[in-house]
């Protein structure tokens, strides 16, 4: 088993409030991107379930698509089907309406 490099500890217990978890909003997409699409990969890549689940109840309130396409056309959902550790983000996004 392989140990994170010290500058890659992994963050335990860290507090996500409503707060922390709606400062993600404010990261702008990469030119050519989907805003919306880039909202939920970084809320994905950097919030643990609970607080994904969370992110995706302001997102659906502030009117974003959870159906929005990626670069490579899919959407968000679609892009983590496959992901070994991603069933409760799954479950989060088919619960707000995401396919």
């Amino acid at each position: 088993m392989s140990e994170l490099r010290k500058d890659k500890k992994k963050v335990i217990g860290e507090h996500f409030d409503d707060e922390r978890i709606q400062s993600f909003f404010q990261h702008p997409a990469p030119e050519g991107m989907n805003q919306d699409y880039h909202l939920l990969e970084k809320a994905y890549r950097g919030m643990r379930e609970e607080n994904f689940a969370t992110f995706v109840t302001f997102f659906v309130e502030r009117g974003h698509d959870l159906n929005a396409p990626g670069p490579d056309g899919k959407t968000f959902l679609q892009g983590i089907q496959d992901h070994r550790m991603a069933d409760e983000y799954i479950t989060a996004l088919k619960k707000a309406g995401a396919h």
